[in-house]
């Protein structure tokens, strides 16, 4: 187990959860919900961000709403695993938004990719224009998604209670 988490007590992974479930939870309600002063959650919510437990806050919009509830998972191959094909290929996929995430994988690929778009002709279009420009990119495999039946950002943390 990392040794970081263990800095963590009952109240902080508390916190933790609640944070990550309502990111805009009033101070006030916090400190009811963990049973501490307000000034003393507050302390505590400070404490997990300047200990990076915290990395920041953001909304969760509704894709569908924003023409974004397309979804395809692409499996890339590169042509070569050298450290600087590697190091230009990561470097080059922070670089375009259209890609939500990617991963370093061991197996057949290399690398899977989560593309969140429109529809299929702009993920066409996302897949010659970016993919397979990317630098080192030999096969690539698409798998579109029929339905999502779970997508969280959530960590369980009830399993890391001390």
């Amino acid at each position: 187990m990392n040794s970081d988490i263990l800095s963590l007590d009952r109240i902080d992974i508390k916190i933790l959860d609640i944070l990550q479930k309502d990111g805009r939870i009033s101070n006030i309600k916090l400190a009811e919900a963990v049973n501490l002063s307000p000034t003393a959650a507050l302390a505590r919510v400070q404490k997990l961000g300047n200990e990076g437990f915290i990395l920041g806050y953001e909304a969760k919009l509704n894709y569908e709403k924003l023409n974004s509830n397309f979804v395809v998972f692409v499996e890339i191959l590169l042509d070569k695993t050298t450290p600087n094909v590697l190091d230009e290929f990561s470097y080059a996929v922070v670089q375009y938004p259209e890609i939500m995430a990617c991963h370093m994988i061991s197996g057949g690929f290399d690398f899977l990719v989560k593309i969140r778009c429109k529809n299929m002709e702009e993920f066409r279009r996302i897949s010659g224009q970016i993919l397979w420009q990317l630098p080192g990119v030999k096969e690539t495999r698409s798998y579109p998604v029929m339905e999502v039946i779970k997508d969280s950002s959530q960590i369980y943390l009830n399993n890391k209670i001390k």
